[in-house]
């Protein structure tokens, strides 16, 4: 064979290559321009899923017959109870979408009212923060870490426990005055602007096919299930079992579509601050669906001395905004009579939100408040580590669940 051949051959061999590693190439770009579309269509069934599981869930209370949720739930509950079951679901779920969509849902079949339902939103408010806390321990190991790790945690339990301390109390005086809380009043007002008027009703396909996967449900159980009771037992666990599973696979499918450029997004913004922290917070929150992940984020940056507890402070807060729209999303599938309570609970929860940023970050001085506290916390804890974990013990699980069952 002749030196002219081997080289053509060789070159040959070499275009060869070269055409598979190219096709190779343009199959892994278009295999990983597919990935997100079909991520962001998993989101967008997932979301489905969730929204018919509230609707299970409010149908099948509904079901039951009145009353029968009075026993824990009646509207002779105590505010402060109320708040501490909030804080208890919240804790042992480890997300407050879940709490506030079963609350909205269990508001939506009238057997919870809307002054026993505002405590358990604020309650669910301050027990979404202990993923954050547990986060911090960590770092436990080394003081200096610790110390910074632990007051970014406690900055958000802080800052949801003086929101309580000021807005529980008033909404309740208020209500003793007028009838009914300011929170109350004020959601029922936006709520009214959504719900609608009387006339002409628009039949949205969005919900007819809500309404047609509950009754997919609810066919199904009731050819298992004859007794009527029985299968709304079961629609109700099923719709909290959907409710359930959908928003931890809507997390674990958005964390996929975000979390790779999560990091980059917080590095940029965190040092523009003020209004913009708060933004970044919010949208960050929407996206992943998850108050924690985003809170969570900050603790080891924190730790690792990147960013200082002032930086963290607003996009704790806008992770607290964020996170309401799960329940908005919630109550945006109730029909009927039960449609403004619905929307109502959930608008509580904004109004809750935006209060406290008022009161507690708006004004210069409130705002050293909640950070001077966690400051101090951490400082202590880090002298007496135990303290640490026996404070996220007693009061995000041990006292809370206590008081609940043996008063009620």
């Amino acid at each position: 064979m002749s030196n002219t051949t081997r080289e053509m051959i060789r070159t040959a061999s070499i275009k060869q290559t070269v055409v598979k590693m190219a096709e190779n190439g343009r199959l892994h770009i278009r295999k990983e321009s597919i990935t997100p579309w079909l991520n962001g269509l998993s989101a967008v069934i997932l979301l489905y899923l969730f929204l018919v599981g509230v609707s299970c869930l409010s149908g099948g209370i509904k079901g039951l017959g009145a009353g029968v949720m009075n026993e824990y739930l009646g509207d002779d509950l105590n505010p402060f109870l109320a708040l501490l079951g909030g804080i208890l679901a919240t804790t042992l779920v480890q997300s407050s979408s879940v709490t506030t969509s079963l609350i909205v849902g269990l508001v939506a079949s009238g057997e919870v009212a809307t002054g026993t339902a505002i405590p358990m939103i604020m309650g669910a408010n301050i027990g979404t923060t202990v993923t954050n806390t547990i986060a911090s321990l960590a770092h436990a190991t080394r003081a200096q870490e610790f110390k910074r790790a632990f007051a970014a945690a406690t900055c958000h339990d802080f800052f949801n426990f003086l929101s309580v301390i000021v807005l529980l109390p008033a909404e309740l005086l208020t209500r003793a005055m007028w009838g009914e809380g300011v929170l109350a009043q004020a959601s029922r007002v936006i709520a009214d602007w959504t719900v609608g008027t009387s006339g002409t009703k628009y039949k949205s396909p969005f919900k007819v096919a809500i309404k047609t996967g509950q009754g997919v449900v609810k066919d199904g159980l009731a050819f298992l299930v004859d007794d009527k009771k029985i299968a709304a037992i079961l629609l109700s666990i099923v719709g909290c079992i959907i409710i359930f599973a959908a928003l931890a696979l809507i997390v674990k499918v958005m964390r996929v579509l975000v979390m790779s450029r999560f990091e980059r997004y917080v590095n940029k913004f965190l040092g523009s601050g003020g209004p913009i922290g708060i933004l970044v917070g919010i949208v960050l929150t929407v996206m992943v669906q998850s108050s924690s992940i985003t809170t969570s984020v900050m603790v080891p940056l924190a730790g690792a001395g990147l960013v200082t507890l002032a930086q963290i402070f607003p996009i704790t807060l806008g992770a607290n905004v964020g996170t309401t729209v799960t329940a908005l999303l919630a109550s945006m599938v109730v029909t009927g009579d039960a449609a403004l309570a619905a929307r109502q609970i959930a608008v509580v929860h904004l109004l809750f939100n935006l209060a406290g940023i008022c009161i507690w970050y708006v004004p210069k001085v409130t705002r050293q408040v909640p950070l001077r506290m966690a400051e101090a916390m951490a400082e202590y804890a880090t002298g007496a580590k135990k303290w640490a974990l026996l404070y996220v013990a007693l009061i995000f699980y041990g006292l809370p669940a206590v008081i609940f069952f043996l008063t009620r």
